[in-house]
């Protein structure tokens, strides 16, 4: 386990810490995925992307590698900012009996893209919306994807925006470095477009799409 130095990481420790890792393995063990989770690996079992290798970033406990090692993907690699979400992985995988086929990672995949091999699928289950800049993350995940791409971003709307905002008051009242960002989905459309990618699918919650891409032509 890759230890991260970045800024990104020190604000990411703060925000998601030891107690809030404990909270969200143990929901995923009670309750299963999150939405955007069930999202996006639905997606992706439906389009045929359930064979290869696996790179999950900003894979919080993991909970969307597992559903798709599930399914029949026979390699994941996870990469998140937060130590104690990389443990609580790491401990799921080996409850699971999964440490063979999973491993987790400390790191900022923006700043060591590089040390991450491709993978046939890569996924960004809520993490674009944890950097001021969605474009070095997303260029970074296209250039190590070889065929699939499927990530989830909270909806460009004026009430998600005002959600996310009164989130932001709320931390920077507090004294938490971190924020969250709404960023552009036609922006973050033609950055994977121009990459060579076509949309497969999107589903949507009130608040959040999930996306899922294949590159090359149809």
């Amino acid at each position: 386990m890759a230890r991260c130095c970045s800024g990104f990481c020190d604000t990411a420790e703060r925000q998601f810490s030891a107690t809030l890792a404990v909270k969200d393995l143990s929901r995923y063990r009670r309750k299963g995925p999150d939405a955007t989770t069930r999202l996006l690996r639905d997606g992706l079992v439906a389009a045929g992307a359930v064979a290869g290798s696996l790179l999950d970033i900003g894979s919080g406990v993991g909970a969307l590698a597992f559903e798709l090692l599930d399914r029949g993907i026979q390699t994941a690699e996870a990469v998140d900012a937060s130590s104690a979400h990389v443990a609580a992985a790491t401990q799921e995988a080996e409850r699971r009996g999964r440490s063979s086929a999973f491993r987790a990672i400390h790191d900022d995949f923006t700043s060591a893209s590089a040390q991450f091999a491709e993978a046939t699928i890569v996924t960004l289950d809520r993490v674009v919306c944890c950097y001021p800049m969605y474009a070095p993350l997303l260029e970074a995940a296209v250039g190590r994807s070889l065929r699939w791409l499927a990530l989830s971003y909270p909806r460009d709307l004026w009430y998600v925006r005002a959600m996310v905002g009164l989130e932001n008051q709320t931390r920077r009242l507090s004294g938490n470095p971190f924020r969250s960002y709404v960023h552009p989905a036609i922006g973050i459309a033609d950055l994977i477009g121009a990459a060579g990618f076509r949309l497969v699918s999107r589903a949507q919650t009130a608040a959040w799409a999930a996306d899922v891409y294949q590159r090359g032509a149809a």
